[in-house]
């Protein structure tokens, strides 16, 4: 009857160790990942707050000074985001973070209290170091405290943040730009929303842990384990922290990578790659969109108000599909599904193209436009972006990871800053209905791309992806998954 008694304590203390730890990565998840949706407001409020801040009393933007006001904070993020891993490497990922809140919340006071274009603009690029630094720091933090089987769901958790993050932007634009339209200084208080999850942020952050990973790489052995078990169960946490420990252990006898190793083709080609899927993932012209929406809509025949509300529908579209596109992950291919992403963007651009030519002053045109806008961000959030990001973190070799994804990444951001500096001046010199051909055109030749460079990833350990770039292959199919291969998968 004792031991009976005894084991049933056990199984029920076991079973609250489990909840607990759970609990502990969910508040762990939540808190760190407000990050992502700083990454997402920031980069999303802009849409709204552009007309209001352009106007001859406020900024006074032209073309030029309203790209260069948008596409300021990416030329940071690109900076930011190879700055950024770095210093986690050095400090730690949680301080990093802390570091990042802390620059997040001046920076956003910087940008709303602006009382011209030039100090506009240096705090932009302030608050792109943030943006950049959180899209490296926060899916490095959730990977290295999350347990093997929920990685996926808590890395990608990050990404659901992001479109959150812009569809909260554009709501209160909306509310804001309705409400309160006539008061001069509307978007600095668009902009000032900000500073309350970059202080959520700061707070949360004080008291989560730092990764285990990280602590075990400056030989805070104690301490790692420690946490370990605070956010595992007991048996786990041991057999986990063995893992580390032999992971270290092995990672300190290989040689760092450098930009040396890009003499050898394997890994020029593996980086190369890496870099034009960073590339291809802009060149959809998705920012256009994101940042300059309202304009669009406004250019269509929307009136300003009702540019702002149709904005919201952009935001929901995005994250109802990266909601449906984590899911697709699981179920299909990445080339694929990469595929039918472009293919999808590309023709929604075309259709915008032809209804902006023929449909030109038409009362139809706003609501064409509008309905082909969501079209295009179906499948830019549920196919291309969720693809890219997990691509780049599959492609490249455990050696070579950190400096494939700093260029991979590097490129991304400026790819993006080169999009959104140019696009107002692009819609003022030649139109809209042009704009959006010369997307068309970048569509159709990351669809070549795709096709003729791009590996397929999907049920391949990264063992077989090295060895097929060293013996020069390129497998563009899923491969038969076995159940050696499943069982590798799982472990």
């Amino acid at each position: 009857m004792d031991k009976q008694a005894n084991g049933q304590g056990h199984v029920a203390h076991t079973e609250d160790d489990g909840r607990s730890s759970k609990r502990r990565l969910r508040l762990i998840a939540i808190i760190s990942t407000f990050g992502g949706l700083l990454f997402g407001y920031d980069t999303g409020v802009i849409n709204g707050a552009l007309p209001f801040m352009g106007q001859e009393d406020q900024l006074n933007l032209t073309p030029l000074t309203e790209g260069m006001v948008a596409s300021s904070l990416l030329l940071g993020a690109a900076f930011g985001a190879v700055s950024g891993g770095k210093l986690a490497d050095k400090v730690g990922r949680r301080r990093v973070i802390l570091y990042l809140a802390v620059l997040f919340f001046l920076a956003t006071l910087g940008c709303s209290f602006a009382p011209n274009v030039e100090t506009m603009i240096v705090f932009r690029v302030l608050l792109g170091l943030a943006v950049g630094g959180a899209s490296v720091t926060v899916p490095a933090y959730l990977a290295e405290v999350s347990p093997t089987e929920s990685r996926g769901k808590m890395v990608t958790m990050n990404d659901l943040m992001i479109v959150t993050g812009q569809l909260l932007a554009y709501s209160s634009n909306a509310f804001l730009g309705n409400m309160f339209g006539d008061t001069a200084h509307i978007w600095r208080y668009m902009l000032v929303i900000a500073t309350i999850p970059a202080l959520v942020l700061w707070f949360g952050m004080l008291v989560m842990p730092e990764s285990p990973r990280w602590l075990a790489q400056q030989g805070m052995l104690k301490t790692a384990f420690q946490i370990l078990s605070k956010i595992r169960r007991k048996n786990r946490a041991k057999q986990e922290m063995e893992q580390i420990k032999n992971t270290v252990e092995k990672e300190k006898k290989l040689d760092k990578a450098s930009f040396k190793d890009l003499t050898i083709p394997w890994i020029r080609r593996i980086v190369l790659i890496g870099l034009g899927i960073g590339v291809i993932q802009q060149i959809t012209g998705v920012n256009s969109i994101m940042y300059y929406g309202t304009e669009i809509l406004s250019d269509a025949g929307f009136g300003r108000d009702a540019a702002l509300i149709g904005n919201i529908a952009n935001g929901i579209i995005s994250v109802a599909a990266t909601i449906f596109g984590i899911w697709l992950l699981g179920k299909v291919g990445r080339r694929p599904m990469l595929t039918v992403g472009f293919i999808g963007t590309t023709t929604a651009l075309l259709l915008l193209t032809i209804v902006t030519t023929f449909f030109e002053g038409s009362a139809a045109l706003p609501y064409l436009v509008l309905s082909l806008t969501v079209t295009f961000l179906a499948f830019q959030q549920g196919a291309v972006s969720p693809v890219t990001w997990l691509m780049l973190s599959e492609i490249f070799p455990s050696r070579i990871r950190g400096m494939g994804m700093g260029i991979a990444i590097f490129f991304h951001w400026m790819t993006n800053f080169t999009v959104s500096l140019t696009f107002p001046v692009l819609l003022s010199a030649i139109g809209l209905s042009s704009t959006f051909l010369i997307f068309v055109v970048l569509g159709i030749a990351a669809i070549l791309f795709i096709q003729k460079f791009l590996p397929e990833t999907k049920g391949r350990t990264l063992e077989e992806l090295e060895q097929d770039f060293r013996d020069k292959k390129t497998r563009k199919t899923v491969p038969k998954v076995t159940k050696k291969t499943e069982l590798s998968e799982r472990v």
